[in-house]
């Protein structure tokens, strides 16, 4: 059996990806032979750039930047 788990985030509770894992957790050990494939997703609020980060395997890297004046 293959499942795919696909939740976005429950606001100021859970991000999309730790809701996925602990989906995925609660699968496996309810069927421990089910595939299972953790597509977080995202509505363009809160958590969209985690889940993004997540889906195509990235890393977020900060650094500070000016504006057209110079400033920070």
């Amino acid at each position: 059996m293959k499942l795919i788990l696909a939740p976005d985030s429950f606001k100021e509770s859970l991000s999309a990806r730790a809701a996925a894992l602990a989906m995925e957790r609660g699968v496996k050990r309810a069927i421990p032979d089910a595939e299972t494939v953790v597509l977080p997703i995202a509505d363009g609020g809160e958590g969209t750039l985690d889940t993004l980060v997540f889906a195509a395997g990235g890393q977020l890297h900060w650094t500070s930047v000016t504006g057209p004046l110079g400033t920070p």
